[in-house]
């Protein structure tokens, strides 16, 4: 395995972090004794922010500082010009003291905010947090606020545990929402077996992700293979890896549909082809400028893809399987390296909701069918065993139809338990693991143009969380998750489980934390409030960044069960029904309308 790539493969300069300190702008010793204070508040927080930050292509985040302290409406101005240079994204007030709010503020109603009003008593931070807070609210540009719990004295520097927790989850949120702005998604086919979800709804994209969207028809794919618009050289190298590498499983297909071993030869060489397309067609290749196709070389710019496939290609065609689950992993044959974004069945918003949970949380995403809750009464029937542990109030089966990242075998460790680490810090030893633990199995019989499906199960004790965007209509896009525990069950029990579905794919048992209450009353109810048939689940509980980042794209959120503690939206939600969070959420973003719109 060769060494890790830290790269930026996308178009555009890397957004960076805004820190404005503000301050009391009065002459004749008021603002020359804050002068210290203010701008020291904004180092720490600049340091903090890029000690504890990389984006999720592995780069470090940078923090451009203003370069005096902003006491009116020409600083800010001449602040907000050099952040216009800079590729700042994202911008964070910091100050000790009051200041004038109105001259003072960041305008830009796009920019992702916040405001860190230092608790202290001797020049107050939290007055002119309350004011600047109220002028935003009140020419609709919403912002974040930032507190601590505990009095500080000035001239202290240190960032209490509280503070640095919030300012970690505003600015990935935010950075999140400044790398989207100006990438495309790119879809190659159109809609799979009429799954609303492959519907492309440019308004979405366009008016509320700040992105563009590309198309292309697979038969891009044939042309390509065909012509050989591919690095050969590359493809010699990716074959033998795969060879290598990818263990072949069990072919369940009766022996009259199997298809011979020189036609699996072929299939082999054609995914492997595939996912070497799939990945130009997304972000380019230089080398195919080197051989004569300049317009291939440039690539789509695109932050996220989803492939068609059923039926058009694969009652053809060997299925994307391979090319999915090897994109979305986070190595090849080229190494370890930041997995891509691409969605089965070009399910544009799961592909979606994958991005933002790779955005969040700098790892690989699984992509699976919420495809059965077994009941524990049920698994008795079928199994006659029980089920017990975290899994006795039973458990969802998710399970994709071909493909998921091989990061969600749970072959990485943190701390020795179960993981799906950045990338980055994965190693040498976990890709092997993650390889060996799944098997690629000949596809199905309703594949009718052959290929292979990845076969694993993910190890339990992992802590998840589900995430779907649906599109309602009347309402827009709506975000829903389910923060809970990837589980283990006995092997006897799996496998009666898994035969009745299909044992050549990936298998994820799920079981959400339960509340009691509404959609989280058990787990069945979870199953049941689901709102399509796909999901996307990262690694950790991150239900609340993702609750702040749906936040600022002023989508509302469903359905979760994040603890009240943990949600953090800007200070505008409060006054849309502070007693009824969800209902807020709702009128918020109705009122404030899409970010870019």
């Amino acid at each position: 395995m060769s060494t890790t790539s830290i790269l930026n493969r996308l178009q555009g300069d890397m957004p960076k972090i805004g820190i404005r300190p503000v301050i009391d702008g009065r002459r004749g010793g008021i603002r020359e004794s804050l002068e210290e204070p203010t701008m020291n508040m904004a180092q720490e927080c600049a340091k903090f922010l890029s000690a504890n930050l990389r984006h999720a292509n592995g780069l470090p985040v940078e923090c451009v500082i203003a370069d005096t302290t902003i006491g009116g409406v020409g600083e800010a101005a001449k602040t907000a010009e050099k952040f216009r240079k800079e590729g700042v994204g994202v911008t964070i007030t910091v100050t000790p003291s009051w200041c004038y709010p109105l001259e003072t503020i960041d305008t830009d109603p796009t920019m992702p905010k916040a405001i860190w009003g230092f608790n202290g008593t001797e020049r107050p931070g939290a007055v002119y947090l309350a004011s600047a807070l109220a002028a935003h609210n009140q020419k609709g540009l919403p912002a974040f606020s930032i507190y601590g719990k505990d009095v500080q004295d000035i001239g202290d520097s240190s960032i209490p545990e509280d503070v640095q927790a919030k300012l970690l989850q505003f600015a990935k949120a935010g950075l999140a929402v400044a790398t989207l702005r100006g990438k495309s998604y790119l879809a190659l086919g159109t809609v799979s077996m009429g799954i609303a979800g492959c519907i492309v709804d440019e308004g979405f994209f366009q008016d509320y992700l700040g992105m563009r969207n590309e198309y292309v028809d697979m038969t891009e794919f044939v042309r390509r293979m065909d012509r050989e618009i591919y690095d050969k050289d590359e493809f010699r190298k990716a074959l033998a890896w795969t060879n290598e590498n990818c263990r072949v499983g069990a072919d369940v297909n009766p022996q009259s549909t199997q298809r011979t071993e020189e036609e699996k030869e072929q299939d082999w060489e054609t995914v492997v082809k595939m996912t070497l397309i799939a990945r130009d067609l997304m972000v380019g290749n230089p080398k195919l400028a080197e051989m004569g196709y300049e317009e291939e070389a440039i690539g789509h710019n695109a932050i996220a893809a989803g492939f068609q496939g059923q039926r058009a290609w694969t009652d053809h065609f060997p299925n994307g399987d391979f090319m999915e689950a090897i994109l979305t992993s986070s190595f090849d044959w080229n190494g370890i390296r930041e997995p891509y974004m691409l969605a089965t069945e070009n399910d544009n918003l799961n592909a979606i909701t994958m991005l933002f949970g790779h955005l969040l949380t700098d790892s690989a995403q699984i992509f699976a069918d919420v495809r059965t809750f077994w009941s524990p009464e049920a698994v008795k029937r079928v199994t006659g065993q029980e089920l017990t542990g975290a899994a006795a109030d039973g458990v969802i089966h998710l399970i994709n139809s071909g493909p998921a990242t091989l990061d969600g075998t749970g072959e990485q460790t943190i701390d020795g338990k179960p993981a799906m680490k950045p990338f980055w810090d994965i190693t040498d030893e976990e890709v092997q693991k993650c390889l060996e633990a799944t098997l690629w199995c000949p596809a199905v019989d309703f594949f009718r143009g052959g290929g292979y499906s990845t076969d694993f199960t993910t190890r339990g004790g992992m802590p998840m969380t589900m995430a779907r965007i649906n599109l309602i209509k009347g309402i827009g896009p709506v975000l829903q998750l389910a923060e809970g525990y990837s589980v283990e069950l006995p092997e006897e029990v799996h496998d009666v489980l898994d035969q009745r579905s299909n044992p050549t794919w990936p298998t994820t048992w799920f079981v959400p934390n339960v509340t009691g209450e509404g959609a989280f009353k058990d787990v069945y109810s979870v199953m049941n409030n689901w709102g399509s048939n796909h999901c996307a689940v990262s690694y950790g509980h991150v239900g609340a960044d993702l609750i702040t980042l749906a936040a600022m794209l002023r989508i509302p959120v469903s359905m979760h069960n994040v603890s009240s503690d943990r949600v953090f939206r800007p200070s505008a939600w409060s006054a849309f029904g502070a007693n009824d969070p969800v209902g807020a959420d709702y009128r918020a973003c109705t009122a404030l309308g899409p970010l870019y719109r």
